[in-house]
């Protein structure tokens, strides 16, 4: 077993690990952008396109049922969430933000499953498409990561 306090560099081989992901469809371009960095990411790290699973969903509330059925389904070694939720004048903002959030982690933590979240959670759409990129890819890696190190854990 690795020991992180030796410094010791995470295992992001992604080899026979089934990959599940949900991404929101609200502010599609910029989830559109999440979605094939994440992807292509994943291909980089050895994950078979035939074991990636990609839904989506219609928006960031949603993105936690989808989840939890995947979760249930017990065909993945991981789970990302893709979503972006850019504020606006109201509090919807923090309902969205909140609850997607709280909804992710609860799964996770139902099911032992790693779940990858990057829903953005924005100012403003500038904001957005200067991190999508590269929070597709992050979400890929902690995916990865997660799966490898729960499997070690095991």
């Amino acid at each position: 077993m690795q020991d992180a306090d030796k410094g010791e560099a995470a295992d992001l081989d992604g080899t026979n690990l089934r990959i599940g992901i949900v991404q929101a469809r609200f502010n599609e371009p910029l989830t559109s952008a999440l979605a094939k960095a994440c992807i292509a990411e994943l291909e980089t790290l050895g994950v078979a396109l035939k074991h990636i699973k990609h839904v989506t969903v219609p928006g960031a509330l949603e993105v936690p049922v989808a989840l939890n059925a995947m979760a249930q389904s017990d065909r993945f070694d991981a789970l990302i969430a893709l979503g972006c939720i850019i504020r606006g004048e109201t509090y919807h903002f923090e309902l969205v933000a909140n609850e997607s959030g709280q909804g992710v982690t609860r799964i996770a933590l139902d099911h032992e499953l790693p779940i990858a979240n990057a829903i953005l959670t924005v100012e403003n759409e500038a904001q957005a498409w200067a991190r999508a990129e590269e929070k597709g890819r992050d979400a890929a890696r902690v995916a990865v990561e997660m799966a490898n190190l729960l499997e070690d854990l095991s």
